[in-house]
């Protein structure tokens, strides 16, 4: 296994057992990465890396070819075969010929539960190699620029997530249950039952960690998944998926296509997958639970919050989580916190000049700002000022966009940014939508309250549609028992160290209040979102001696 000790720009050591390796070392040696189709720094205008699509165990173009901009300079950098509705029968036949009952379940095939824990291992060993690490951690910062322990992180969480369903552990997945019956001969089962043919939507922002943990939990189950990842960084998916094929992954098991939204929709209705997962936006979330009537877990939009309890500690490690959380990849998470509540003790603190100082660190130059790439600066822009007219607001830091950078204009650059607004101003109704609207970029709303405001704050969550990440910042036992108590998000931290993003393969990642909601890494996000419940009874006799027909009822 391996650590890393420096990360300096794009450039990092780490150690393998003790040996270091330089990102010079690794770079010569990742031509000799037996899956690997591009190498990530020669990716240019003038070298232009492809990405095709996978279908019936076979890669393939497209009579279209989309062309992708490099999100840091505007060069045309990446070509991806972009399927039109022309080309989406072999995807539809593919879907189509997995049967409802699954590629393998506990009465099928179960061997393939072995082979895809032998997959998981050696796809793990992959991954932990310096070289295969260094590898995706470069690619992921090609196409969604963020710094390099950032991009790093999600590799070691999707390293970590096959290292936990290495072996007998996608098996135990589908572990069952009995309780006897009402005689002798009669037993009930308790089985976790794949869908069969099934559709895996992401998005940008975490091009490895979401596909490929959503995925494997799909093929541990026993579906047989399409994906789409975000065209604009499908290529590392490209990647990992020849990667799980030189780890023994068979090549019909998974379809891969890049296209539009439109053909995506058009294939969806036409192939009628038993189940769709889709991580993204949440206009696009509402509009397939019609399309597909319901058969659909979502991990949607997130407008997260964060409140600081009365018990002030620990300023500055509180004030870097907060900076963390709010502005780590340009804030382009779905965890990312969207608004601070600050308990009027904090107020009094130097909190506000240490968010200010710790958002100025961050600079282009090591990505921990970036180009955001779902909003553009002016729109962003647009929305400051918009928030700046509410009364008793004001600009606390940012608001202006990113100096000597040559981002292309279809793309967002702003500094990290934080507006204040009074609480009472919040939860009028002729602001609240506009201060709860999520922008997926370095911004946040910044809010305190008295301690008699508490109940005005609970409020305040209530009326948010978004459940996914929360925190309460305090180790006060009556403060945390009310307000986890008075709240909903499926994934909530709380304690002096809790945070809103970050979250490891080992816990639960998800929304709640929703019973469309999908989790992620765990085996109950696992058996909750990629199988269902089926119950066999078994009742084999024998019929009692001397037993007569009764009478009709």
């Amino acid at each position: 296994m391996f650590r890393f000790l420096v990360t300096r720009g794009l450039g990092a050591i780490s150690t393998v057992h003790g040996k270091a390796f330089s990102s010079s070392n690794i770079a010569r040696s990742m031509s000799s990465l037996p899956f690997a189709t591009v190498q990530a720094e020669e990716i240019s205008g003038s070298k232009p890396a492809e990405v095709h699509n996978l279908v019936q165990g076979k890669w393939v173009g497209s009579a279209n070819w989309n062309t992708l901009l490099d999100p840091l300079n505007g060069e045309s950098f990446i070509k991806v075969a972009d399927a039109d509705i022309t080309e989406i029968k072999p995807f539809v036949e593919s879907l189509s010929n997995c049967p409802k009952h699954g590629v393998h379940n506990p009465f099928k095939s179960p061997e393939r539960y072995l082979m895809l824990g032998d997959v998981s291992v050696k796809a793990a060993h992959m991954l932990s190699l310096p070289e295969v690490s260094d590898f995706f951690t470069r690619l992921i910062q090609r196409v969604s620029p963020k710094s390099y322990a950032q991009a790093n992180g999600e590799v070691y969480v999707t390293q970590k997530f096959l290292e936990n369903f290495g072996g007998d552990q996608v098996r135990f997945l589908a572990r069952s249950f009995a309780v006897p019956g009402n005689h002798l001969g009669q037993q009930s089962h308790g089985f976790r039952w794949p869908y069969g043919p099934v559709a895996i939507i992401t998005p940008f922002n975490f091009p490895l960690e979401i596909p490929v943990l959503q995925l494997m939990g799909a093929l541990y189950m026993g579906n047989k998944p399409l994906l789409k990842v975000d065209s604009k960084v499908s290529i590392v998916m490209d990647q990992m998926l020849r990667l799980l094929h030189c780890c023994g992954l068979p090549v019909e098991d998974v379809d891969f296509i890049n296209s539009d939204g439109k053909t995506m929709n058009k294939l969806l209705l036409e192939a009628n997958p038993r189940m769709t997962l889709f991580t993204g936006s949440s206009r696009v979330a509402e509009k397939l639970a019609v399309d597909l009537k319901g058969r659909i877990k979502l991990e949607d939009a997130g407008f997260d919050w964060k409140i600081l309890g009365p018990d002030v500690q620990e300023e500055d490690y509180v004030a870097w989580v907060c900076d963390q959380d709010a502005y780590a990849c340009s804030g382009q998470k779905c965890s990312a916190q969207s608004i601070l509540f600050m308990h009027e003790n904090w107020s009094n603190t130097s909190l506000i000049s240490k968010l200010k100082d710790l958002a100025a660190r961050r600079k282009l130059e090591d990505l921990t700002v970036g180009p955001v790439l779902t909003f553009t600066t002016d729109s962003m822009l647009e929305h400051v000022n918009k928030l700046l007219e509410i009364p008793g607001s004001k600009l606390l830091f940012g608001g202006q966009p990113l100096d000597n950078h040559s981002i292309p204009s279809i793309y967002g650059a702003l500094k990290p940014t934080a507006i204040y607004i009074p609480l009472e101003e919040i939860m009028k109704d002729k602001n609240f939508e506009l201060v709860t609207k999520e922008i997926f970029g370095p911004f946040q709303i910044i809010t305190d309250y008295k301690g008699d405001q508490l109940p005005m704050v609970l409020d305040a969550l209530e009326r948010m549609h978004a459940h996914l990440t929360a925190a309460f910042v305090s180790n006060d036992p009556l403060f945390l028992q009310e307000v986890i108590g008075k709240s909903v998000n499926g994934t909530t931290y709380a304690g002096l160290r809790a945070r809103t993003t970050g979250a490891p393969q080992n816990h639960w990642f998800g929304p709640a209040g929703d019973p469309r909601g999908a989790g992620i890494g765990t085996p109950e996000a696992i058996k909750l979102v990629w199988s269902c419940h089926r119950e066999i009874i078994y009742d084999f006799g024998p019929v009692p001696r001397h037993w007569e027909i009764p009478p009709s009822t």
